[in-house]
């Protein structure tokens, strides 16, 4: 396997883990009691991080842990679910053995001390280890979930512990597997942490609309519940000529934003949201409900933020409110850009890759019939016969091949780069690697706006370019290849690349891989 292949398959596994841990976060967020995020919680070890055995240990108020959730064995959920460990007892095992950050590790060596202490446990059985670092049934590995603080950092109070057993590899997890376990378990203290929150909010607000004679203490509660919550908080208008207006916040939401209470006043969400996001923002905030935008700060700059609201009533008989909770998701969000633009872009070039260039194509294009597109209207380049009473049909802008007259189409470009293979023997891949980064430069700054440069393979590059006809792209594709030509000076010699060029035409009712097979052959 060549260094670029080898590469990408780390890649691809990488990516694939990460897409894991975010599947398992978004499950959390989506439950809505606290009993359904606990087994969330437990089901997102078990189904995304590779672990057969979860279970789910929450702190009581009175301080000792009780047995929540457990996913991944029934006979196991039935004996200990709802049994509790002393808080002394949890405090020795997390004190214990090996630290891998803020997990903890007992290796069966160490954890045979603790089989008689009063924390439920389930015995697994199985083959003693063969190697060094394989999972041993007497193994234990603990994920304490901590209270985040203002900044998203655990608090360092303690709100529950994961316990999982019989890795998927049979192995001690790796780093990469422990920081997604770490993760994970952070997300779900917040997610458990926003679950009572919600629920605690909803309580007082029952209590405000059916006990009149306690009204003032139940404000009092929701005044403190919405002033000390640890995220943003916020209270807008509804109706009328103030509808959207925001009429209260929290200093949470102030040091969010970096902009005081009576400057916040003055706005609605729609003024601060980023212009790309005020569809997501109007599309769910009319009757509550969740979304994750971008907000303005006082520098200018736009944060990433979960809006989750819901309505209430300032009265029995008076104006309704949107109230709403802000979470700061900038970090997650911004990785889950990184990996979405990693798994669709050339880690080497920067450029979009095959998948994103036969999406880009796709995207173009709507599934009619090839034998429809065949029949031309005579008389000139108008297109193929449509059955007007198909409103799928009419309504689309069709993209076929140039013909008839003033012809224009969507080009597809295809260059396939000359004995790049033996360059790569003769210079080393690292001259290769350099020569490819320096041909997606040069395609970059030479195409259109609007234009897609694309790397398809390990030497072959493809140009997406609209509204051209068979002339335009003839020259572009002259133009184009001049500029591989040209000489690349690298630090003690100078290269020349030749590339083959094949020009095909994107169509309705073709396929992708069809329209760009047909330009490689005619590169070759």
């Amino acid at each position: 396997m060549s260094v670029l292949a080898e590469y990408g398959v780390r890649s691809a596994l990488a990516i694939d883990k990460s897409h894991n841990l975010q599947a398992a976060v978004q499950h959390l967020h989506l439950a809505r009691s606290l009993a359904d995020t606990l087994q969330a919680v437990a089901n997102g070890v078990v189904a995304h991080l590779g672990y057969r055995l979860a279970c789910v240990n929450l702190v009581r108020p009175d301080g000792d842990l009780v047995v929540a959730a457990l996913a991944g064995n029934p006979a196991a959920e039935a004996l200990i679910t709802g049994r509790v460990g002393s808080r002394e007892s949890w405090e020795r095992r997390l004190s214990m053995g090996e630290r891998w950050g803020d997990l903890r590790f007992i290796p069966h060596t160490e954890g045979w001390v603790l089989d008689d202490d009063d924390v439920p446990q389930w015995h697994t059985d199985g083959p003693a280890p063969r190697f060094e670092d394989e999972w041993h049934p007497s193994d234990r590995l603990f994920a304490p979930m901590y209270y985040p603080s203002a900044s998203g950092a655990p608090s360092g109070e303690l709100v529950g512990v994961i316990s999982v057993d019989w890795p998927l590899t049979r192995r001690r997890p790796r780093p990469d597997e422990r920081r997604n376990l770490e993760e994970f378990a952070l997300q779900a203290a917040i997610a458990i942490t926003n679950t009572r929150l919600r629920a605690n909010m909803q309580r007082a607000l029952v209590r405000m609309e059916r006990e009149h004679k306690t009204l003032r203490a139940s404000e009092e509660s929701f005044r403190q519940a919405f002033e000390y919550a640890p995220n943003g908080m916020a209270i807008a208008m509804m109706g009328g000529d103030q509808h959207g207006r925001i009429h209260r916040t929290n200093d949470a939401l102030c040091r969010l934003l970096d902009r005081p209470a009576a400057v916040l006043r003055r706005y609605a969400f729609s003024d601060l949201v980023h212009p790309e996001d005020i569809g997501t923002l109007l599309s769910t905030s009319a009757e509550g409900g969740y979304a994750e935008v971008r907000l303005g700060r006082r520098d200018g700059t736009y944060l990433w933020v979960s809006l989750c609201s819901s309505v209430v009533a300032d009265a029995s008989d008076g104006p309704r409110l949107l109230l709403t909770h802000i979470e700061d998701i900038d970090e997650r969000k911004r990785r889950e850009l990184d990996l979405a633009h990693r798994a669709s872009h050339d880690a080497l070039t920067g450029l979009p890759n095959s998948a994103e260039l036969h999406a880009r194509i796709d995207v173009r294009l709507c599934p009619l019939r090839e034998q429809k597109l065949d029949t031309v209207v005579p008389g000139g380049f108008d297109g193929p016969h449509l059955d007007d009473t198909d409103p799928a049909q009419t309504q689309h802008d069709h993209v076929w091949a140039p013909g008839g007259d003033n012809p224009r189409g969507l080009a597809v470009l295809f260059f396939a780069l000359r004995d790049f293979k033996a360059l790569n023997t003769h210079f080393g891949y690292e001259t290769g690697d350099r020569v490819l980064i320096e041909v997606a430069r040069r395609l970059r700054h030479a195409v259109r706006d609007g234009d897609t440069v694309a790397r398809y393979g390990g030497d072959e590059f493809v140009v997406l370019a609209p509204e051209l006809s068979p002339a335009d792209a003839q020259t572009a594709a002259e133009s184009l290849q001049s500029q591989i030509h040209l000489p690349v000076l690298l630090t003690d010699q100078t290269v020349r690349m030749h590339a083959g060029v094949g020009i095909a035409w994107a169509q309705c009712g073709k396929a992708p891989a069809n329209i760009l097979r047909a330009a490689r052959e005619y590169a070759s």
